[in-house]
């Protein structure tokens, strides 16, 4: 039974003008979330504002009539699966982002717009902190840091796809437009969140109980890795792998014995999980473009017309499929993180569409019971994503000492970090592996198959140009991918609205 965490039981308690605000324009807080002028900022107040704050991360997968789902948006550009679906024109978006061919009127107009929404609504409850009454200070730090965790993971998706954006911490007057700042700087803006929601004290390591679901010091830690491995800024590295090494030393995590398991709705906030979304299977509509707590990332990756003989997995539009390739990273007999990462669908049990490989994602598949009558259930399945987990903890442990040179910390062996990953996958004794940089890298793309996280590893080792430029007609994927397209187009529609202000919005690099 899918559990009813902070996030759920707020919205619930608070209404649902929260559920379908998200309407307004892309840099504005709506009118659900802002307080009445005089009106006393009290505790339940200030807490309904940082519920909405929460809520875009339901929305990764459909909203604004576009599906947005960021792992879906980060794996077609990388060398993990195709596009699919039902044609080459079936989301013509789509094929456009997995060929690096997008253009400023095909960009991902969905994630720039729900992603700002959630960085307005972080403001609002930053701004509404400061003006709270009768709250104790430890829970206004605890919120304080929760808010600038989630503008901080907002914002850094923002500048991973787009890279030199807007960027504002106050509410914004019409034109509704704000000033575009340089990558690096916003990097720094992140960077200035994190080092206050990621302080001691400020958060639990873990959240437990009715708080499942909310920020952790964990998962600062861990999104403030990703951005300074993203960065490359080195000057960082002795900090992030003393950050990695105190959550492990923590002991309030560990690796789910499991792997295939460890995606099934039972196994929701595991002892690998740090940081999850907490769908429900309710609430999305095709004719509501932002509301509800499913997931459309199901159906839309899993096989048409599917005839699954064990009656576990369900079909969907054939969306993703994995490319033979990445199959065959798992050349180690035993690894169970190859039938816990693939469904190997045989001919004749689903319908063949676009790109077909026969290979498709697993961890976040369409299941039987996710999505159950009555409503629009492709949008309404009850699959979490799991946006941090322990796995990537220690990768991160052993990359920072193994591959950039920095000394082990508080007594933790990176060796012995690799075997208790290995040996997770391997159910037992796993078999020996050096690591070298390939293999680590090698380990990253088996543990991560399928959650988003390989092409900017690509980017940020520099192996992007070698790796995914291809000349494959057999499966339509021709493509060249440069430095510059690792930023997408700023959506023409933002450009068009900041003309004739005083923060004209420049467009990245080449794209026209």
């Amino acid at each position: 039974m899918k559990k009813y965490t902070f996030l759920l039981m707020i919205i619930a308690l608070v209404g649902s003008s929260l559920v379908s605000s998200c309407g307004d324009d892309f840099l504005t807080s709506s009118s659900s979330e802002k307080r009445a002028s005089g009106e006393a900022v009290t505790e339940t107040i200030l807490v309904s504002f940082l519920t909405s704050a929460y809520q875009p991360l339901l929305f990764d997968s459909y909203a604004a009539f576009n599906y947005n789902s960021i792992v879906l948006m980060s794996d077609f550009r990388s060398d993990d699966v195709y596009k699919g679906g039902g044609s080459a024109d079936d989301q013509l978006y789509l094929y456009h982002l997995s060929l690096y061919t997008s253009s400023p009127t095909t960009s991902l107009i969905g994630l720039w717009t729900i992603y700002y929404s959630g960085l307005a609504r972080c403001n609002n409850v930053l701004m509404n902190v400061d003006a709270a009454v009768g709250v104790a200070p430890e829970k206004l730090e605890q919120y304080r840091a929760e808010a600038l965790f989630l503008r901080a993971y907002y914002t850094h998706l923002l500048w991973k796809l787009f890279g030199n954006i807007p960027y504002f911490t106050e509410h914004l007057q019409e034109p509704f437009v704000a000033q575009q700042y340089s990558a690096d700087e916003i990097y720094n803006f992140i960077m200035d969140d994190l080092a206050v929601a990621g302080a001691e004290g400020k958060m639990a390591m873990r959240t437990t109980g009715a708080d499942l679901g909310r920020a952790s010091r964990a998962a600062a830690l861990m999104l403030k890795a990703r951005v300074v491995l993203y960065q490359k800024d080195q000057s960082r590295y002795d900090e992030i792998t003393n950050d990695m090494a105190t959550i492990i030393q923590s002991g309030a995590y560990d690796l789910f014995p499991d792997f295939a398991a460890m995606w099934d709705d039972e196994n929701e906030f595991c002892i690998e999980s740090i940081f999850e979304s907490n769908q429900l299977p309710e609430g999305k509509a095709w004719g509501a473009a932002w509301q509800g707590y499913g997931t459309n990332l199901p159906a839309f990756i899993s096989p048409d017309g599917l005839q699954d003989p064990a009656s576990i997995f369900k079909g969907g539009w054939a969306f993703a499929p994995v490319r033979p390739a990445a199959y065959a990273i798992y050349s180690e007999p035993g690894d169970t993180r190859r039938e816990g990462s693939v469904n190997a669908w045989p001919d004749g049990s689903y319908n063949i569409r676009f790109q077909n490989t026969g290979l498709f994602l697993r961890k976040y598949a369409a299941r039987e019971n996710y999505n159950p009558p009555p409503g629009d259930q492709d949008l309404n399945y009850a699959n979490n994503l799991r946006i941090f987990r322990y796995a990537e903890t220690l990768l991160n442990y052993i990359e920072l000492v193994k591959m950039h040179g920095q000394g082990e910390k508080q007594g933790l062996s990176a060796d012995q970090m690799l075997i208790k990953l290995r040996n997770r996958a391997f159910t037992g004794a796993a078999p020996a592996l050096t690591p070298t940089a390939d293999n680590i890298k090698l380990e990253r793309r088996r543990e991560f198959l399928g959650e988003g996280m390989r092409f900017w590893d690509l980017i940020r080792w520099g192996d992007a140009e070698r790796l995914l430029t291809e000349n494959d007609p057999a499966n339509n994927s021709i493509r060249t991918f440069v430095e510059w397209k690792k930023y997408l187009p700023i959506p023409q529609s933002e450009i068009d609205k900041a003309k004739g202000t005083a923060y004209e919005l420049k467009q990245n690099a080449n794209w026209q």
